[in-house]
């Protein structure tokens, strides 16, 4: 899990901040207007997927939802790196609200149901979370060395790379690890 939050947000942190950057280099719009829209964007999204994600984690478990985070991630990096143009803030802001509101449900609940019985779930949740912010950490370097020598639609593309990594990661980690696939199931009530 770590592993893939770890290419995941190598590919996701520095997507917002480029695509501002981008925008007012390429198209000369309101910077200070066209990020106040990202971040309304995906904000609003994020709400209305987490409350929905919550529900469908209750009935269908959180690997949906964890693979769902993760196909959403290269979407928003292709469709920024194909579509030059200021409007791409649309879907590709609704896109990064999907993985937020997704990953935000099922990333402490998958890590819960990991270590359940361990006694360390917070100390797992922490350490699943210093490993993720450690790939976010390094993506404005990622992104922005390409952003720099080659151009920004290369800058959106390599940063829609990283992320098939850990879904590459989590999409093996499941098949060969049944204890780990089992985890994703749902919790059976006894209601």
């Amino acid at each position: 899990v770590a592993l893939t939050l770890f290419f995941f947000h190598l590919g996701n942190a520095a997507l917002l901040p480029l695509l501002g950057q981008s925008a007012v280099a390429r198209f000369s719009v309101n910077g200070a207007a066209y990020t106040a829209g990202t971040v309304v964007l995906a904000q609003g999204t994020m709400i209305v997927v987490a409350m929905w994600g919550a529900k469908v984690a209750q009935r269908k478990g959180y690997g949906r939802l964890f693979l769902f985070a993760l196909l959403a991630l290269p979407l928003r990096g292709c469709i920024a790196g194909l579509w030059a143009s200021p409007w791409n803030i649309i879907p590709v802001q609704m896109l990064d609200g999907v993985g937020a509101g997704l990953l935000g449900v099922a990333t402490p609940g998958l890590v819960a149901r990991l270590l359940q019985g361990s006694g360390h779930v917070n100390m797992g949740l922490g350490l699943v979370l210093t490993i993720q912010w450690i790939g976010a950490s390094f993506s404005n370097t990622y992104g922005g060395l390409f952003a720099h020598h080659v151009s920004y639609s290369a800058a959106f593309l390599a940063l829609a790379a990283a992320p098939c990594i850990g879904l590459a990661i989590f999409l093996v980690s499941v098949h060969l690890m049944p204890t780990f696939a089992e985890t994703l199931k749902p919790v059976i009530s006894s209601k």
